[in-house]
């Protein structure tokens, strides 16, 4: 059987839950408790004149206390916020048993517990609004203790701040950062936005597979997983447009859906393997109706949040007031180029980014060299929301072509911070055309294209009972988030971003960590410069350094321009 190894905070709190059971108090009760006020309700609405909130049912998470012998402070942690309580021995224990109050909540609770509390709202005499308790009730024992916030002589103690550990225990990082519960309210409050618009033009939320016998609808590396009922593979959905324009040829007029994706792909600041996304399509429309549609959406998300169109972002303002300017991909790469792709063969765009230092690979085929010139060399100029528009036919495989010129498609990117927000097309309906498409993309995947995609035949042979003329349109929901809550990582917007697997703690000397502290991971640094800025003696330095390589925390390597160490 394994061990916990338990910390002395953590056998001290143990020893507090037994003690709190030996009193016949259950430190994780069963029976609800009935609250019925929030701390930010009092603190909002409490008015002494008028004798409101005489009595309060109130439940959280202590934070701090004050103990004064027999009367103390302490503050209480909600869902809304933190509001003052006071406690005094002999209210909250009237009768010869002072227990409650001299054992329980001066020694056997601690910052972090989860309490109960009645009584009523009053102002103190330095005017802050608090409630008297006259009953306490324990709800949950912590057994682990927070990182609590601590401040002496302007200095910082014990914030949570490391990035890794807030996204890896984003339930601690909800505790002590009341900040990023408001950033995924916000999520919220976009998605629902969202939601109310469409709902009141009459579309339908539908749910479709998440398991799919072919990915479709995207050009992306799947996650292969195998039914062993039915003993065959199985991909997790990496879009889902194939299936609501299934639902579109039944005969709805408008469908959208909240999605979960999955791409089995790199992990960096923008993207993460499971996504959120909404899609919606709506017959009888093209892409020119549904940039309109988009710039509605987008500046009506902007007003609902922010109550402006305006939205800092970095060391940006974006306005998303409509509407939005329009520029051609092919103007888009000829400014930012000099070069004009019209009517380039393969061979003609593989020397173009030659010339423009653009690493490719002979799987990539026009639409991906051409994704490649725009994504290097013209992505990043298109701070302010912008729409790409007329995408080359080779870039999008399920759109139809353009109405006066058949090398381009009728599709759209909105493009914001230099980033793709959304994507839209008049969607192909022609099944002859959409199995010439998908058989043009089997052969970029012969050529060695893992992101090429399948021949869907059940979706062809949908298309060939008739899709009326349609525009559908998709936009990540996590990347508009961050857009519209000025944050630059994807981790900051997801509750549970994918982590590399927790590296087991290790216990490290003082000197070690002063080493480690000074490294960043996967940043070599020349190994005398960092020993100089430790300030170590030689035999301190080589007994942190032999302790760090052998805890696998660091290594030192020889290069052309001698030692040089890295944090791992």
């Amino acid at each position: 059987m394994s061990t916990i190894e338990l910390s002395e905070q953590e056998i001290i709190r143990r020893n507090s839950m037994e003690k709190l059971k030996e009193m016949g108090i259950d430190p994780y009760p069963a029976e609800k408790y009935p609250v019925n006020a929030k701390a930010t309700e009092i603190k909002a609405d409490f008015d002494p004149d008028k004798g409101n909130f005489k009595e309060v049912v109130l439940a959280g998470r202590i934070m701090s206390r004050r103990i004064m012998g027999k009367a103390s402070f302490a503050e209480l942690q909600d869902d809304t916020g933190r509001i003052q309580i006071y406690l005094n021995r002999d209210e909250i224990c009237p009768g010869e048993d002072k227990s409650l109050y001299n054992d329980v909540f001066k020694k056997l609770l601690d910052i972090g517990d989860i309490v109960g509390v009645k009584g009523h709202a009053f102002v103190t005499q330095v005017g802050e609004k608090s409630v008297h308790v006259t009953e306490l009730k324990v709800l949950s024992k912590s057994l682990r203790p927070l990182p609590i916030v601590k401040e002496k002589d302007g200095k910082v103690y014990d914030a949570f701040s490391d990035m890794e550990m807030r996204y890896r225990q984003r339930y601690v990082d909800l505790i002590v950062n009341p900040d990023v519960k408001d950033v995924f309210e916000k999520r919220t409050k976009i998605i629902n936005t969202m939601r109310e618009m469409f709902n009141e033009k009459g579309y339908l939320e539908v749910e479709t597979p998440i398991l799919q016998p072919i990915p479709g609808g995207a050009l992306a590396r799947p996650f292969i997983t195998h039914h062993n009922s039915l003993n065959i593979p199985l991909y997790m959905r990496i879009a889902n447009e194939l299936y609501l324009k299934r639902l579109i040829v039944g005969g709805f007029e408008g469908v959208y859906e909240f999605a979960r994706n999955f791409r089995n792909e790199g992990m960096d600041r923008t993207h993460n393997p499971e996504f959120t996304i909404m899609e919606i399509y709506v017959a009888y429309k093209d892409y020119k109706w549904m940039m309109e549609f988009t710039e509605e959406m987008i500046e009506r998300v902007a007003i609902a949040l922010h109550g402006t169109t305006e939205v800092q972002l970095g060391d940006q303002i974006i306005n998303y007031k409509t509407p939005f300017k329009r520029v051609t991909m092919t103007d888009a790469i000829k400014e930012h180029t000099g070069y004009d792709i019209t009517g380039k063969s393969e061979e003609e765009l593989r020397a173009i980014c030659d010339k423009l230092d653009i690493e490719t690979d002979p799987s990539m085929g026009k639409g991906k060299l051409i994704d490649e010139i725009f994504g290097e060399k013209c992505e990043g100029n298109y701070i302010q929301p912008t729409f790409i528009i007329d995408y080359p036919i080779e870039m999008s495989p399920l759109t139809k072509k353009h109405r006066d010129n058949p090398e381009l498609t009728e599709r759209f990117e909105l493009m914001v911070n230099g980033k793709e927000l959304a994507n839209a097309y008049s969607e192909l309906n022609d099944p002859v055309d959409q199995r010439e498409r998908f058989e043009d993309q089997l052969k970029l995947s012969e050529k060695g294209d893992d992101e090429a995609m399948f021949i869907d035949q059940d979706f062809l042979r949908a298309l060939e009972y008739g899709m009326p003329p349609t525009s559908g349109m998709g936009i990540g929901i996590d990347r508009l988030v961050m857009f519209m809550t000025n944050k630059l990582s994807i981790q900051d917007v997801l509750f549970f971003p994918q982590m590399k697997p927790e590296k087991k703690a290790v216990e490290l000397t003082e000197d070690e960590k002063l080493v480690l502290n000074l490294l960043e991971e996967g940043v070599p640094v020349e190994l005398n410069e960092l020993k100089g800025k430790t300030g170590l003696s030689n035999k301190k330095w080589d007994k942190a350094m032999k302790g760090l390589t052998s805890k696998n925390q660091a290594k030192v390597s020889k290069t052309d321009d001698g030692l040089r160490v890295e944090k791992l």
